[in-house]
């Protein structure tokens, strides 16, 4: 066998890891380091967790995920044949990732990269209470509520859409921020901003109304204030099978019952 310049990655998950001892025993890969693409085989956890781990590394590769996990949005089918024509043949979506600038109480100032949205949650029983500023300037004064999230289009379809905001087709250049339930204004159902837009989140009154900040997968808690704007020196590169491809299923997701 020859080397087919991919890398494999697996979630240690027990199929994930069965699946890749069956492409090594067919196919010959290089390290990670050494490859040109990468092959991941996992859910949509371990899409996100090795997304971020080239964010954090510096050099992004393309990554063709096959689905050895649970629902498998953001991966394509399971199949041990042909894969090198696969990928040779695979449609490049590229994604750009949030960034998420979080400060704390205690004065201390985190950033995190989101591939998918940035949500901000209250950590107790009460509501937590945000002002919203877009672009420097108070949208809302005041939005009373259990959180508030901004979401990218590849991240539209998950835990926004759940939250009730809309889904963003690949190719449009917004962001959706929406409210997670809203208490006041009652009747605010978020909005739709150009993705160069800068969204400020201010936690009014943290010390009684404590607030965390997610980044994807990665908390932080007891925030002041987040800034969120798009990071687009840092972008992915996603292969999908062509029949398959992330761009065409989030906009079908518009249809799904």
């Amino acid at each position: 066998m020859r080397p087919l310049g991919i890398g494999l990655l697996a979630s240690n998950r027990e199929v994930a890891q069965a699946a890749e001892a069956l492409l090594r025993e067919r196919y010959l890969f290089l390290a990670p380091e050494d490859a040109h693409t990468l092959v991941a085989l996992g859910g949509d956890g371990y899409m996100l967790h090795t997304l971020h781990e080239m964010l954090e590394g510096g050099s992004p590769k393309p990554v063709f995920g096959m689905n050895r996990g649970t629902f498998g949005f953001l991966m394509n089918e399971w199949r041990l044949d042909n894969l090198p024509e696969r990928i040779a043949a695979a449609k490049a979506i590229r994604v750009t990732p949030l960034e998420m600038r979080a400060t704390t109480l205690s004065g201390e100032t985190f950033t995190h990269a989101a591939i998918n949205e940035v949500s901000l949650l209250r950590e107790t029983r009460q509501t937590a209470k945000i002002e919203v500023l877009v672009n420097g300037r108070a949208a809302l004064p005041e939005l009373v509520c259990d959180g508030v999230l901004v979401a990218t289009p590849a991240g539209s379809s998950a835990y926004n859409l759940s939250a009730g905001g809309p889904i963003l087709p690949l190719q449009a250049r917004m962001l959706a921020l929406t409210p997670i339930s809203a208490f006041r204004p009652r009747r605010w159902s978020g909005a739709i901003l150009p993705d160069d837009t800068a969204v400020c989140l201010r936690v009014l009154d943290p010390e009684e109304r404590p607030v965390s900040a997610v980044a994807d997968q990665t908390e932080v808690r007891d925030v002041t204030r987040v800034e969120i704007t798009l990071d687009r020196e840092r972008s992915l590169t996603l292969l999908f099978d062509p029949e398959h491809a992330l761009d065409e299923r989030i906009a079908m997701e518009q249809f799904a019952t």
